[in-house]
Formats: structure tokens, sequence, C-alpha cells
């Protein structure tokens, strides 16, 4: 990685235009995606997530004194049985990744999610004195290996009843983000309880030779209930509904992490970057675990130490920007469409449901002329009848109800092979809380 960024000149010219790749081997519509998206809220959606992320195993006697000082989180509460939501930091309080960590024995840990946080931890334990091991796993839709897990989801009013019926004895008590193992058709399965887009919800996972098993005991089942297979499209959008946002710029180019890029492969480390916003500073690129919405989880009041603490707890209580949901504007978006068929140049368009034509989306969001953040994932939510994004912007203009706007469209001098030639536009939005809709999981 190191060498690319100096052949390119900077980091921001390494990163910027790529377009973006398979996202997974899912097809992008298995149905319908109005349909798919309806079945979270009103019936059932099951979603195949083996191929798109990566997997870290890390076991060894230093595992939790490890986690303990490369992620932002709190581990005096760990034990096995029990998931979080990891998320690590450099050494300037700048997010790098974030990843679900299962604690699966004493010793013994997976997390799955982005490559970003993986790579970060598996150089630490390669270059670092800690009694671990670490093993990542890359994303299966990059290799021509199968995945050694298979990994689905379901979500929605009638996901219990579903599971309930498949499982082979009684479905167990969990608490929300705890995990056991359970049975279906004698295969055994790992069940976490888990939800997204706000709506009740198990994931799990077990040997990948038996996936396709486990999937069609499970959609049978669940006909009867409505249940709905996301393609990859409809996967991709309840993130805005819940407030997660999975891409953004990794903090990997601060001066002092060279050795770090050296070690780092670029097929393994590369993020595209796409969108109306540009800047030659890659900083200006970055988040913080806070601005994501992370606060929650970063330790304070404590003398333990961990990567980008002092920053982070500076940051605490006072932070400079929020993460916000915008609520674009009906008729500016639907003028986007509208000019399609006028004569004259077009704004860029907008596929449906999940426009996306980069890894990374950074739309700059205005308050009259005035710059006051960025505009990440974007989706259309057929439920809300709604397009909104995800955005982190200046906290003096975080209250819902705030009117902004954002630049629709690249810059000038776009050569991204994904995006047609096009003329930016401003479309108006309007600031509503993030998570956006009620949490019922």
């Amino acid at each position: 990685m190191e060498e690319a960024t100096q052949a390119a000149g900077s980091p921001v010219d390494l990163i910027r235009d790529l377009g973006v790749g398979q996202f997974t081997d899912v097809p992008d519509e298995i149905t319908h995606w109005i349909e798919e998206q309806r079945s979270w809220r009103e019936t059932c959606a099951f979603a195949d997530q083996s191929y798109h992320m990566t997997d870290h195993s890390v076991e060894g006697p230093d595992a939790l004194e490890f986690y303990s000082e490369f992620a932002v989180n709190d581990f005096d509460t760990s034990e096995p049985g029990k998931a979080k939501q990891m998320v690590v930091s450099n050494p300037n309080g700048y997010f790098i990744g974030d990843a679900i960590l299962f604690h699966l024995d004493d010793e013994e840990f997976l997390s799955v999610g982005g490559a970003a946080a993986h790579n970060w931890l598996q150089y630490q334990i390669e270059t670092g004195d800690y009694d671990v091991s670490g093993e990542i796993q890359p994303r299966p839709v990059m290799t021509d290996e199968d995945p050694n897990n298979f990994r689905f989801q379901v979500q929605g009013p009638e996901a219990i009843n579903i599971m309930e019926e498949v499982t082979d004895e009684p479905l167990p008590d969990l608490g929300f983000f705890n995990f056991e193992s359970t049975s279906i058709d004698g295969k055994s399965v790992n069940l976490l309880r888990h939800g997204m887009a706000g709506e009740p919800g198990f994931e799990f996972w077990g040997p990948y030779e038996y996936g396709d098993q486990i999937k069609e005991i499970v959609l049978d089942a669940g006909e009867e209930y409505g249940i709905r297979h996301l393609g990859a499209e409809a996967y991709q959008t309840p993130n805005k509904i819940l407030g997660w946002i999975p891409l953004v710029v990794p903090a990997i180019f601060d001066e002092g992490l060279e050795d770090y890029r050296e070690w780092l492969s670029v097929g393994d480390g590369l993020l595209s970057v796409g969108g109306s916003f540009e800047s030659d500073d890659i900083t200006d690129y970055y988040f913080t675990p806070v601005e994501l919405g992370y606060d929650h989880i970063v330790r304070s009041d404590t003398d333990q130490h961990f990567v980008g603490k002092e920053s982070l707890e500076a940051e605490l209580g006072d932070p400079d920007r929020e993460k916000v949901t915008l609520v674009w504007n009906d008729e500016d978006v639907i003028d986007v469409y509208a000019s399609l068929f006028s004569e004259g140049e077009t704004h860029k368009f907008m596929s449906m449901p999940h426009p996306r034509t980069s890894a990374c989306q950074y739309d700059t969001v205005l308050k009259g002329d005035d710059h006051v953040g960025i505009s990440t994932e974007m989706a259309y939510i057929y439920n809300q009848r709604e397009m909104l994004s995800l955005a982190v912007i200046d906290t003096e203009y975080s209250e819902p109800g705030t009117e902004v706007s954002l630049v629709w469209g690249e810059p000038d001098g776009n050569t991204n092979p994904k995006v047609e030639r096009h003329a930016q536009t401003e479309i108006r939005a309007t600031v509503a809380p993030s998570p956006y809709s009620e949490d019922n999981r």
C-alpha cells in the first residue's frame, strides 16, 4: 500500500474514482427489491451474508489483553457466548474499521466484518509481543474458495416464529447480542440474537458444507409467513434505518503508519471513494468513532491504555460533528430523474434502491454556502417512501428538523468508469435522528 500511495502521488489520488467491485455472490434481486424491503417490516427477511465479509480468528492466552489494547471497547464483561460491535482506531483517534466480535471460548475469538479492522489487528499480532495467533479469511467473493461458514440472518415480525419451527430444540431465550449453539435438522449452528432495520431477528452460522440445506429448511418453513430472500441490493439498504455506516475511508495514511502500509497489500486494503466532496488532504476523509455514533462504547474514566485513547477521551462529551439521518427532498430527487427526459445536461443517475458507484460515498453537505458535513451511504426505502442518507455534520446543525442541502454529482474531471457524464445539482434535505425508526429488536 505504501508503494502504491507513493506511485499515485497522494492517498487521495490513489483512492479517488476507482469505481466499485462486486459486493457478493448473491444476485442483486431474488424477487423484486421492493417486496424484499417490505418483508423486514411486514413479515420476515432472509439474508445470506456468507460472501461479502472477512473473518478473523484469534486464539491464545493474551487474546483479551490484545483486544483491550487495540479496540476502543470495554471488555470487562466479555465472556463466552457474548458478542459486541468492536471498533478500532489509529493512534490519533481516527476510525479504521469495525466488526462483530464473538467470544467463542476463554481464549478463542472470531470477528466478522470489514477487512480494514482485521488487517490492522493482524498486523499488530504479527509485529507485536502477544501470545496470540490470528488468521484472516478474505472476502469469499474475492477468492475462488468457499467460505469457512455459511452465515444467514432472519429479521422481521415473523422471524422468531420461523426460527421456533426450524430449530430441533426449543429456541434459546437469548438477550440481544448473545449467542448459543443449537441445531437445525441435526446440524449444529450458532444462533445470535440480532436484527437490522430496528426489527427483531437472529443471525446464525455453521460449516459452509451444509449451508444450502439449512437455507432450504428455513425458506420452506418461512413460506407460510411470507418470508423473502433479500437480494444484494435490498440487503444493503436497511442500515440507513438502523444508523450504521458500513464503509468509510480507513484512517491508515497518517504519518507514523508507514510500516503498516508496507505490510498491507493493495488488494486487501484499498477502498475507493467518490461523490461531490473533494479535498487534497486525506484527513478530511477521516471520521472518528465518536462522530460515527460509537461514543457509547468508547472507554472513558479508565486508566487502561488503548490505541487512540487520548484523542477520543478529549472528544467525548464535546464532539465537533455528529451522525444524523438526512431525508432528501422528494421534488429534488424527482428532478434528477426528470433531467433524463428534457433537453440539456442530465444529473447523475440514481439507480434504485441503492446508488453506489464507489465503495465510500462522500457528498458535500451545505448550510447556505457553508460546508457543514459529509453525506455517506444513501438508499431509497420503500417502507418510508423516502430517499435517506447517513451523514456526519457539524453539531450546530444536527438538530432534527434543520434544513440543509447536499451536492449530488461528481466533481469536474471525474474519471470513475461507473459514472456517466452529468451536471452537479443541489438536493435539499432535512436532518432527522439516527437511528431513523423505532428500535423493535
